[in-house]
């Protein structure tokens, strides 16, 4: 069985991070951004966010399948101590243990940094389509979040209104 590695993310992951996400972008309503990015401009998100919280990766048998990251929830000062996470895995990678190695790591590490509150925001359907499963949802539940907010018909993709549901979850 191959074992899961998790590192800091680098700028030359770029590429493979944006072949992992622009399925989520292309393919899907998990994002609701609707052109992939650049390799530069992940790149540039990578290294804007690494000034301040982690990025990770996780790999199998050298290859990147997943990553996952925090960013400001609000540039507001009082907000300092709260984060907005976000995760994604390899379509072909799903339910192997790589979510869950990887926000262990990230909540491990943001911790050693006063973070106390992790936000998520969810896409979110009340009947599943072929652009949108509530996986998420079940995954952040199992990782200890919290619903604490549900914002109806807030995105639209592929001609379908889609919801967003934001999880909480404290780490003192």
């Amino acid at each position: 069985m191959s074992e899961l590695k998790i590192r800091d993310a680098q700028l030359e992951d770029a590429a493979r991070l944006v072949e992992i996400y622009s399925h989520y972008v292309l393919d899907t309503a998990v994002s609701f951004e609707c052109t992939a990015p650049s390799v530069e401009e992940f790149a540039d998100r990578i290294k804007n966010i690494k000034t301040k919280f982690p990025y990770l990766v996780c790999e199998k048998d050298g290859k990147i399948i997943g990553y996952v990251y925090a960013s400001s929830y609000s540039s507001r000062a009082a907000y300092d101590w709260t984060v907005e996470t976000s995760i994604y895995i390899d379509k072909d990678c799903r339910r192997n243990g790589a979510g869950a190695l990887l926000y262990k790591e990230l909540e491990k590490r943001l911790k050693e940094k006063g973070i106390v509150n992790l936000l998520a925001g969810v896409a979110f359907c009340e009947n599943e389509d072929e652009y949108l499963t509530n996986d998420s949802q079940k995954f952040h539940l199992k990782m200890g979040y919290s619903e604490v907010a549900h914002m109806k018909g807030v995105g639209k993709k592929f001609e379908r209104w889609y919801d967003i549901k934001w999880f909480q979850k404290k780490i003192y």
